[in-house]
């Protein structure tokens, strides 16, 4: 791929790192709102998939600034749906890391010949899928 971005693959990566500082938001939000005798290593949980969030936020922004872009100066905007109990929570999380899935597939087949690309794409792909069996987990009752 050339050093300018087609316009498909910019806008990808743009909706992909509007989507991690979302998740930054999101998941540190949720992180203040979790309450009771579990608090503290499901509030850790959280922080630590709102670094992990920063951490691809970064990645993604020196990649869009590599193709020549410019990173977007805002995220997608964060519901609050004053819904704050652990289950509402995950399955509000759940629902977002789908949808990070599917962007992360999308680049991956957008990527063209761009081989350095497509297994970033590939990388976040595995990490998304990894976090949405994590949620998964969490969501199930215990037997």
């Amino acid at each position: 791929m050339s050093e300018k971005a087609p316009s498909n693959v910019m806008k990808c990566l743009e909706e992909i790192f509007e989507a991690e500082m979302a998740g930054v938001i999101r998941y540190m939000h949720y992180s203040f709102m979790i309450m009771g005798p579990n608090r503290i290593p499901i509030q850790k949980w959280f922080r630590d998939q709102a670094t992990e969030s920063m951490g691809h936020a970064v990645v993604i922004g020196e990649k869009i600034t590599s193709l020549g872009g410019h990173p977007p100066m805002f995220s997608q905007k964060v519901e609050e749906t004053h819904q704050h109990s652990v289950d509402a929570i995950l399955r509000e999380s759940l629902r977002h890391e789908e949808a990070g899935l599917e962007l992360y597939k999308k680049l991956a087949s957008l990527s063209g010949d761009d081989i350095a690309l497509e297994e970033l794409a590939r990388q976040m792909v595995r990490e998304e899928s990894e976090h949405i069996d994590e949620v998964r987990k969490m969501l199930r009752p215990n037997q």
